[in-house]
């Protein structure tokens, strides 16, 4: 059969062969035993909906046995035959342009060079899946092929729950993951309902099909990087950067210390992804001995080099041992999947990476414990360097959250509302003062083509307009407008591209448009392909999370989701191709509500008006949030968008006299 037949089959009429256990492959670690006999049962019945009652005899002990061995059913068997990536979007069978970019793009976030684990559907964070089994990935792709631009695909976290009647400017999918009664949002309910088949983790751009890749990550964490030296009033150059992870998006931050130009050490305790972010030149060099660390670390700041060290281990060792050889760490982070902390997020020092992994399934308890003792090990020697000048921020991973909860040392001595921890979050010092608050955020897009050209004539299009706007651009956001040109700039010699053709860009509402705009004109006009629009979910408006995306509000609203559940709806009825909204993200399941679009620019009239009504109010619904809140940035850019829009109209915050209190 050809790519486009085994599309348009879906689910097997005849069952293919059993795939054998590739060992190769980085696969996800066996999640703990949580379902009673009764509840195993059910699990098994949920999987074999799927298929033709002559088929379940087969099936069912194999089912039984995935259940068993690996804590869910991911139907192994299923696992298409073909290459998994993103083909130019004339290689996908349908009926509707629009439904072949969403095919493109679910392809993307399972190419084995984008996904973590690629047979388990998951793309990255140890959870963040795109579907939950081979059979819904399957049946979702033949309904694509099917679709018209008349009917809408429902998707409940990746099970396609069918093709509905609807009108072309309505999405052609809507998209939920996780969202589950609030009372069920504990860690444990998420297992039990992934495992029982009934819901998923779907991280950010993993279960919306928006991931591009670490790139999509690299900017803001470039961003980030510049602006904590910044904040120490010092250059890069020779100035050392300490973190770790490298799986998934924490991938990004060796790249992004690269670009920004100081010294990064990464640690990271997974052999396999460290060797694969090493052959994509993500990271410079692969330690596994402290001492030899230690001195490469001296010469690269003596030599002021721009260089990223991989460390393969514990970040806890880094950081003790950089205590005891006084070596001087300039600014610090973590980026460790601790959203997920119980089940591969975050490992315990003291053994090795597999046995970790046989003790989280067969003594999840202990495993816990072992977590949370390292927890307090990593906060006190964190500790020992701020005290001797380090700047440590949180990175939005939950680390200072289940630091606390482990009892480490990280609660502020005077807390204050938001300001609890000892250790700011990055957004409530870099990325929600400067560029949310400002509208600013990640503007991502893909070149449907698959053509590297296309992706050069973008980047051109893009700085021109930046640097076109830049002219005239107000005092406030000067420094945000040449960070990003100088980004876009770099971009191609920085090789960010693992799969698809894509980009992303920090922009604000205006340089959004009036760069959509410019590709769809150049689509018009036959010089590049069709474009997909998106972008992170971690951005002005998308999510709600209070020790990320809205940590610096500081009204008492930051555990309220009213502006993530609005900005989908929104996005919806204002032209979007798709949308979704998930419970669960980077800092953990009942602890975010974020949301997400895609949008398909053909150069055509319609994707004109959609792209100018929809981005928009994608960005100036958040900046209104954000004013109402008080922040002063936002209040600045949504009387900049009221002034560019009459039609817009938003209710204003009054400030009040502190001395009256």
């Amino acid at each position: 059969m050809t790519f486009q037949e085994q599309i348009q089959q879906g689910i097997p009429q005849q069952l293919p062969q059993p795939k054998p256990y590739e060992t190769n492959i980085n696969h996800a670690p066996k999640r703990k035993e949580i379902l009673g006999e009764e509840e195993k049962k059910l699990a098994l019945k949920n999987a074999l909906r799927y298929f033709e009652p002559q088929f379940h005899a087969e099936l069912l002990p194999e089912f039984k046995e995935e259940l068993e061995k690996y804590g869910r059913i991911y139907m192994y068997r299923f696992r298409p035959d073909y290459e998994m990536k993103a083909r130019p979007i004339a290689d996908y069978p349908g009926k509707s342009e629009q439904a072949k970019s969403i095919m493109l793009m679910i392809q993307n976030n399972l190419d084995y060079a984008v996904a973590q684990h690629p047979h388990e559907l998951i793309t990255y964070g140890g959870n963040g899946a795109v579907f939950q089994n081979w059979a819904q990935y399957l049946l979702t792709m033949k309904y694509l092929s099917e679709m018209t631009d008349e009917q809408t695909l429902t998707m409940y976290s990746g099970h396609p729950m069918g093709l509905f009647p609807s009108h072309k400017d309505a999405p052609r999918v809507v998209v939920t993951n996780g969202m589950v009664i609030p009372n069920y949002s504990k860690p444990d309910d998420w297992e039990k309902f992934n495992a029982l088949g009934v819901s998923q983790y779907g991280q950010m751009t993993a279960g919306s099909y928006m991931y591009i890749g670490p790139q999509g990550i690299v900017h803001g964490t470039t961003i980030t990087v510049l602006n904590a030296f910044r904040k120490i009033n010092k250059e890069p150059q020779g100035g050392l950067f300490v973190t770790s992870g490298l799986g998934g998006m924490s991938g990004a931050q060796p790249k992004a210390g690269n670009i920004a130009g100081c010294v990064t050490v990464c640690a990271e305790v997974n052999p396999k992804i460290t060797k694969i972010r090493h052959e994509q030149k993500w990271v410079n060099e692969i330690h596994e001995n402290l001492d030899e660390l230690v001195e490469r670390v001296r010469k690269a700041q003596a030599d002021k080099e721009t260089v990223s060290l991989a460390y393969l281990g514990n970040i806890v060792e880094v950081w003790e041992k950089f205590d005891q050889e006084n070596v001087r760490i300039d600014i610090g982070s973590d980026q460790t999947s601790l959203h997920n902390p119980w089940a591969g997020g975050y490992y315990p020092t003291g053994q090795s990476f597999e046995e970790s992994n046989t003790m989280m399934a067969e003594d999840p308890e202990l495993f816990k414990e072992k977590v949370q003792e390292t927890l307090r090990r990593h906060a006190a020697a964190i500790n020992k360097h701020t005290q001797k000048g380090t700047y440590f921020f949180d990175y939005g991973n939950a680390f200072l959250l289940e630091a606390s909860r482990a009892g480490a040392d990280v609660m502020a001595e005077n807390p204050t509302l938001g300001r609890e921890f000892k250790f700011p979050s990055y957004v409530q010092d870099i990325m929600g003062p400067m560029c949310f608050d400002y509208g600013f955020g990640p503007f991502r897009w893909v070149c449907a083509s698959g053509n590297p050209e296309d992706l050069q004539k973008t980047d051109d299009i893009a700085c021109g307009v930046l640097e076109e706007m830049v002219k005239n651009s107000p005092e406030e956001i000067q420094q945000q407008m040449k960070d990003n040109i100088q980004w876009i700039k770099g971009a191609q010699e920085n090789k960010l591209v693992v799969g698809s053709q894509a980009r992303i860009l920090y922009a604000d509402a205006e340089g959004r448009m009036k760069i959509a705009e410019a590709f769809n004109k150049a689509i018009k006009n036959g010089e590049i392909g069709p474009v997909v629009l998106g972008r992170d979910h971690h951005d002005v408006s998308g999510t709600d999370s209070p020790y990320r995306e809205t940590s610096n509000i500081y009204d008492g609203s930051r555990f309220t989701a009213d502006m993530a559940i609005q900005n989908v709806i929104g996005d919806s009825f204002r032209g979007a191709t798709w949308v979704s909204i998930h419970n669960g993200g980077g800092v953990g399941w009942g602890e975010v509500i974020n949301g997400g679009f895609g949008m398909l620019l053909d150069g055509s009239d319609d994707a004109d008006r959609r792209l100018k009504s929809m981005l928009f109010w994608d960005v100036n619904n958040g900046i209104s949030r954000r004013s109402w809140a008080r922040n002063e940035g936002a209040v600045f850019a949504i009387k900049r968008a009221m002034e560019a829009e009459p039609n817009l109209k938003v209710t204003l915050p009054n400030f009040v006299d502190e001395s009256l209190f």
